[in-house]
């Protein structure tokens, strides 16, 4: 509510009101340890969502592959720097086929960014092609695995579509869950759970917050897969592609909250331009 004084005019009594100022929310805290990245705030629907940040660096042909035997390369992450204000983390992590990979992770009141570097310093192509932060939304959306799942969205024909959305698939390796793999990515290198007939319009998945007043959404470039999990968690994973030897690969991410699924398409319009009209693989 804003100020107001009043000053007397013959009979009248006029009010100046002063207008109310609006107060910025602090950023959005982030810290990591044992491989759990928080993103909390006072301002955050729930108060807290937590990312497994990685849950897994994967192998190509995963798509009908036993997760553990064949499809995850194994790996350890190193907290670099952490700024005392909470906006700021640094990891490093060492994959096991010797990939090296360098994440800068900012955050903003409504937005974590990440700037991720990938490099592989030996001889041989890197076995990694693709990895998942895993977030996880049980407390944004106030509900459980089954409850979620209708608070959660991918684009499908330009058009929001909730979850579980038409042509939903049931078989896989795994189940429940829904994989999307998009066009330029091979449909048998994606996560082992029922995998869509579908492709959606771009890289954005999301959900809505318990009292429908905060939108989620998340988006990777280059990306390996959308993905619904088991968890109340969302993915987009991102894509590494087998690094050749010596070659260095950039990625970036981002987490919005957003106040409408209008200010969060045009936020992720604007920070992946492209996604949407990705070449053919």
């Amino acid at each position: 509510m804003g100020r107001f004084s009043h000053r007397a005019h013959g009979a009248l009594l006029i009010l100046c009101v002063a207008p109310a100022v609006a107060v910025a929310a602090d950023p959005l805290a982030i810290t990591w340890e044992k491989n759990t990245l928080t993103i909390s705030g006072a301002h955050l629907s729930g108060g807290e969502i937590t990312v497994n940040y990685l849950e897994a660096y994967c192998r190509s042909g995963s798509t009908d592959a036993d997760w553990v035997k064949h499809t995850v390369v194994g790996h350890t992450t190193k907290l670099v720097e952490a700024s005392e204000d909470k906006t700021l983390v640094r990891l490093e992590d060492a994959v096991n086929d010797g990939l090296r990979v360098r994440h800068e992770i900012r955050s903003t009141p409504d937005e974590v960014r990440f700037e991720i570097t990938a490099h592989n310093p030996t001889d041989r192509r890197s076995e990694a092609h693709w990895a998942q932060p895993c977030i996880r939304l049980a407390k944004f959306t106030g509900a459980d695995q089954q409850g979620y799942l209708a608070k959660s969205f991918v684009f499908l024909d330009g058009q929001l579509a909730r979850m579980p959305t038409r042509d939903w698939a049931t078989q896989a390796r795994y189940t429940p869950g829904q994989v999307w793999c998009p066009a330029h990515v091979d449909r048998n290198d994606v996560n082992p759970r029922p995998l869509s007939p579908l492709v959606t319009s771009n890289g954005l998945i999301g959900c809505f917050s318990a009292d429908d007043k905060q939108v989620f959404g998340t988006a990777f470039d280059p990306y390996q897969e959308l993905f619904q999990g088991v968890i109340v968690c969302l993915h987009s994973d991102f894509r590494l592609g087998g690094l050749e030897a010596g070659e260095t690969k950039l990625i970036k991410g981002r987490i919005y909250i957003a106040p409408n699924v209008e200010q969060l398409l045009s936020r992720y319009r604007a920070d992946f331009p492209h996604h949407g009209r990705q070449p053919p693989r």
